[in-house]
């Protein structure tokens, strides 16, 4: 079987986190600059003398699919890599995959990881 990790991140911490998972042989990865926010619920910033709300902070979103003998290993190295130890370090989502398909080969499941 299969999963999908996804990580929500702060942006800062991109390149740590894709070095460690590189060593530990992760190489395919989808990355995307998101919004969002938790428990931080944002934040106020003063612009030109006026206070207004932040609702929504940057973040970064790593999700890769590995087999399931590597996700224990990539969650622990994620959480390494990523944690600042102050809110707004981000989360960590698994769920089944059920079918891959590479387009260009037809290449199935483990083989077009």
């Amino acid at each position: 079987m299969m999963k999908k990790v996804e990580a929500v991140i702060k942006p800062f911490k991109l390149e740590d986190v894709k070095d460690a998972l590189a060593e530990i042989g992760i190489t395919g990865m989808t990355v995307s600059e998101v919004k969002g926010y938790g428990r931080q619920k944002g934040h106020s910033e003063l612009y030109r003398g006026a206070e207004y709300v932040v609702d929504f902070l940057p973040k970064i979103k790593l999700e890769m699919v590995v087999n399931d003998e590597s996700v224990e290993q990539v969650i622990d190295t994620i959480v390494e890599a990523a944690k600042t130890g102050k809110i707004g370090d981000g989360k960590i989502f698994v769920t089944d995959i059920e079918k891959i398909i590479r387009i260009r080969t037809g290449e199935t499941d483990s083989e077009a990881i």
